[in-house]
C-alpha cells in the first residue's frame, strides 16, 4: 500500500491469500490517517532528536481524539472483511464460558467468601455467607449495578473488617487506576457516607474495626507516596498523613500481616525495600523502622508467633529465609532459616501456626514446599507435566491442616486443589469448566530450550493440538514479555483454543529479563543487558521454524506494555522474521518517556532501563527504542493496541510509534492502531468486551495465516 496525505474510506477492503503475503484487490480504496507533522527539537547530552509527533501528547486536544477516531475508522473498515469471523471467534469464546459460576469459597473468620458469575453478566458478584449455612449469601458488592451507565468499571482493593461488620472497597469508573474507596455495613447493608476519592486501590483495615489505612498517589505521576489513616465516619479532609515517601525513586504501600497483630507500611524501587510496622491493635500508634533502606537490598516480612519472618537476598542472589525477634529486628539478629541458592529461586513464602511453605522456581518451574516452622522435614509437591504452574492460594486461617493451592498449565484449566499438612491427601475443591466439547487430551504440550546467539539456553513453553502436523506447515504464535523479572508462566487460557483448534502452535519463550530461571536471569535482560531479552526472542523465533513447529511464512508475535517494547525492537532488528505482530500496549518511546520525570513510572523504574539523564544510559537507551530506530524497510503486517487512560503506558507511545512508521515503512502490509477510548492500561473492564476485543486479535492473525473459518 502506497503511503497517501489524505484519509478516504471507500469500499470494504478484500485481501486475498497467496503463497504468505496479501494482495489488496483492485476496487479497494482505503487510505490510512497520515498525521500531521509538528517537528519538536528534543536535546540531551548533545544529541538532538527530532520528534514530528511529540504533539500527540496532549489527551485533552480534541486533534488528538480526532485522530485517534480516525485510526479506529481505518482498523474497522481494513478488518472489515473479517466481521463474521470476530463474530464467531466471541461466541466460540463465550460459549466455552459456564456463564453461571463461583470461585471456591475461601474462609475468614466467622465467614467464607466467594465471587460469582451470572449468565449473561459482565461483571463479578462478590459475596459471602455465615461458615456451614450455604443456603444465606450477603451480595457484598454486584458489580454489575455499579457499573449501570459506565463505560468502564473496576474494583480494586476489598478488605473486610476483622469483626465483620464492614467492607471498605475501591472502585474506578474510568481506567487510570485513580480510585475512590467506599464503606458498606455489612450489617445493615447500608453504604456509609463515607467516601476517599483519587486514592489508590491499596487499602487495609487496623483491628479496632473502625480504622482504614490507604495509600494516595501523587495527582500528576501516579506515585503512590503517602498512606493516610481514616476513622470511620470522620470527614476524609481530617485523614491523618501516616507516611510520606519523599523519595522520588520509591513507592509506598500498606498491608496487614499473617498474624493480623501489625499494619505494615513498605516503600520499594527496583533494586531497594523498606518496611515499617505500627501496633494494629493501636493504629494511632507509631511507625517503627524494620530495617533502614540499603542499595541493592530487597526484603519483604511477615509475622506469626514470637517472629518477624524475612525474605531477603541479603548475600543471597535468590533471596533465602529468615528471621528476627519482634523487639529487635536489626540485621545482626536474623537467623537463617532457609539458605540461598544458585539452582533455586525463592519466590515467597506462607506462614502456619505448624507449617511452613515454600514457593520457589527451578529450571523455570513453580514448586510449591512444606516444612515444619523451623525449615525441617521438607516435602516437595510432585507435579506431573512437562510445563505448568503452581501457586499458593489465600488462606487466611494459620491454624488449618488444609493447604490450598492453584495448578494450571497450557493444557489443564485452572484448578483449586488442597493438601492435608497431616496426612498427605490432596483433593481437588474445583478446576474450571470449559464448555464446548473441551478435551485437555487432544492437546500436546512441551518444554524446549533453545541455545541463544550467546550460548545461553532459552526455555520455551510450547502447545498444540495433537493433529497439528509438527513438519513446518503450522502457523505459529510465539509470546513474551521479559523485563521486571515477572515470569510469563504457561497458564490455561481458553480463549488459545480459538488458535490451537485451527492448527495454530502456541509457544512461550521466557527470554531473559524475566525470572524464570532466577535472579540472575531478570539481571541479564535489563539495564545495560535489555538487548538479550530481544535477540533471545528473535533466536527462539528462528528455532521454532527450524525445528519444524512453525511455517516460516506463517510465524506470528505478541507481546504487551514492556512486551510491546519487545515487539517493537525485534521488528526494527529482525524485520522479515514475522509475518504479523501484535504489539499490545507497547512501551516503544524509551527515552522521551524515562526523560519525562512527570510521566507515571519513570523515577521509579531507573534501576530498570536506566536514567537517560546521564549518557550512557541515554546512549544505550537510544540504540534499541523502538520508536527512534524505526527506518524506511518493509515491516510485518502490524495491529497495534492501546487505550486513552493507560496510566501505565501513555497512548502517546503506540500513536507516535505507528504515525512514524507509516510514513517509513517501505512495505503494502496492514498497519492497524485501535485505541480503547473508554479503558486504561488492562483494555475493556466487562469479561465480554475482552472477549471482542480478543476475537479482532485472533481475527488478525487468522487473516493472515489463511485461516478464515
Amino acid at each position: 500500500m502506497t503511503r497517501h496525505t489524505g484519509w478516504i474510506i471507500a469500499a470494504p477492503i478484500v485481501w486475498t491469500f497467496f503463497a504468505g503475503t496479501f494482495q489488496v484487490m483492485a476496487q479497494t480504496d482505503i487510505k490510512p490517517p497520515i498525521a500531521k507533522i509538528v517537528p519538536k527539537k528534543l536535546e540531551k547530552h548533545g544529541d538532538i532528536r527530532i520528534d514530528n509527533y511529540y504533539w500527540l501528547n496532549k489527551r485533552e486536544d480534541p486533534a488528538v481524539i480526532e485522530y485517534l477516531n480516525r485510526e479506529n475508522e481505518y482498523t474497522q473498515a481494513m478488518m472489515a472483511s473479517t466481521e463474521a469471523l470476530q463474530e464467531k471467534l466471541f461466541l466460540e469464546t463465550k460459549a466455552r464460558v459456564k456463564q453461571t459460576d463461583s470461585t471456591v469459597p475461601s474462609p475468614d473468620g466467622n465467614f467464607e467468601y466467594y465471587t460469582r458469575f451470572v449468565e449473561g453478566s459482565q461483571y463479578p458478584i462478590h459475596c459471602r455467607r455465615p461458615l456451614g449455612k450455604t443456603a444465606t449469601e450477603q451480595v457484598l458488592l454486584d458489580v454489575n449495578k455499579m457499573a449501570e451507565g459506565k463505560s468502564f468499571c473496576t474494583v480494586g482493593g476489598q478488605d473486610v473488617t476483622s469483626d465483620g461488620s464492614t467492607l471498605a472497597y475501591a472502585v474506578d469508573y474510568v481506567g487510570r487506576r485513580i480510585f475512590t474507596v467506599q464503606f458498606k455495613n455489612l450489617e445493615t447493608d447500608e453504604l456509609l457516607p463515607d467516601e476517599i476519592q483519587n486514592v489508590t486501590g491499596n487499602i487495609v483495615w487496623a483491628e479496632d474495626n473502625k480504622t482504614l489505612f490507604y495509600a494516595r498517589q501523587d495527582p500528576k505521576t501516579l506515585r503512590s507516596f503517602q498512606i493516610l489513616r481514616h476513622r470511620l465516619g470522620a470527614d476524609p479532609k481530617d485523614d491523618v498523613l501516616v507516611y510520606q515517601e519523599n523519595d522520588t525513586e520509591f513507592s509506598c504501600g500498606v498491608r496487614k500481616t499473617r498474624s493480623r497483630k501489625f499494619i505494615l507500611v513498605f516503600s520499594r524501587q527496583t533494586v531497594s525495600t523498606e518496611f515499617r510496622y505500627l501496633d494494629a491493635q493501636k493504629p494511632e500508634s507509631e511507625l517503627v523502622l524494620f530495617q533502614p533502606r540499603q542499595r541493592d537490598h530487597e526484603y519483604s516480612i511477615d509475622h506469626l508467633g514470637d517472629a518477624f519472618t524475612i525474605r531477603t537476598n541479603w548475600n543471597a542472589k535468590n533471596f533465602r529465609l529468615m528471621r528476627a525477634p519482634v523487639g529487635d529486628t536489626k540485621m545482626e539478629n536474623w537467623k537463617e532459616v532457609i539458605p540461598g541458592r544458585d539452582d533455586v529461586y525463592l519466590e515467597g513464602f506462607e506462614l502456619f501456626t505448624n507449617h511452613l511453605v515454600l514457593a520457589e522456581r527451578s529450571e523455570g518451574l513453580t514448586q510449591v514446599r512444606i516444612l515444619s516452622p523451623v525449615g525441617k522435614n521438607p516435602m516437595q509437591m510432585p507435579f506431573g507435566e512437562p510445563v505448568y504452574v503452581a501457586r499458593l492460594a489465600a488462606t487466611k486461617d494459620v491454624d488449618t491442616q488444609w493447604l490450598r493451592y492453584q495448578y494450571t498449565s497450557l493444557t489443564t484449566p485452572n484448578s483449586t486443589y488442597e493438601y492435608n499438612f497431616k496426612t498427605g491427601e490432596k483433593r481437588l475443591l474445583k478446576q474450571e469448566e470449559i464448555l464446548g466439547g473441551f478435551d485437555s487430551k487432544n492437546y500436546r504440550t512441551e518444554r524446549l530450550w533453545v541455545s541463544a546467539r550467546d550460548g545461553v539456553r532459552v526455555p520455551v513453553s510450547v502447545v498444540y493440538h495433537k493433529d497439528t502436523r509438527l513438519d513446518g506447515s503450522a502457523p505459529c504464535l510465539l509470546f513474551g514479555y521479559g523485563s521486571y523479572g515477572a515470569s510469563m508462566d504457561p497458564r490455561f487460557d481458553s480463549t488459545n483454543l480459538n488458535l490451537l483448534d485451527r492448527g495454530f502452535v502456541y509457544a512461550i519463550a521466557h527470554v531473559r529479563g524475566g525470572q524464570e530461571l532466577g535472579r540472575a536471569w531478570y539481571e541479564n535482560g535489563k539495564l545495560f543487558h535489555k538487548k538479550n531479552s530481544f535477540t533471545d526472542f528473535i533466536d527462539v523465533g528462528r528455532h521454532l521454524v527450524e525445528s519444524k513447529y512453525a511455517d516460516a511464512k506463517r510465524l506470528y508475535a505478541r507481546g504487551g506494555s514492556a512486551g510491546g517494547l519487545l515487539m517493537g525492537a525485534v521488528v526494527n532488528l529482525a524485520p522479515d522474521l514475522f509475518h504479523g505482530v501484535i504489539a499490545d500496549v507497547p512501551f516503544v518511546d524509551v527515552v522521551t518517556t524515562m526523560l519525562d520525570d512527570s510521566i507515571p513510572l519513570t523515577t521509579f523504574e531507573y534501576d530498570e532501563w536506566g536514567n537517560p539523564n546521564k549518557k550512557d544510559y541515554y546512549e544505550y537507551m537510544k540504540s534499541y527504542s523502538p520508536y527512534d530506530n524505526l527506518r524506511p524497510v518493509a515491516y510485518p503486517h502490524m495491529l497495534v493496541t492501546t487505550g486513552l487512560h493507560d496510566s501505565q503506558v501513555q497512548y502517546w507511545e503506540p500513536a507516535k510509534w505507528v504515525a512514524r512508521l507509516r510514513v517509513l515503512k517501505t512495505d503494502d502490509h496492514m498497519l492497524l492502531l485501535k485505541t480503547n477510548m473508554v479503558a486504561g492500561h488492562g483494555g475493556a473492564s466487562g469479561r465480554f468486551d475482552r472477549y471482542h476485543e480478543t476475537a479482532l486479535r485472533h481475527a488478525f492473525l487468522l487473516h493472515l495465516a489463511g485461516v478464515e473459518k
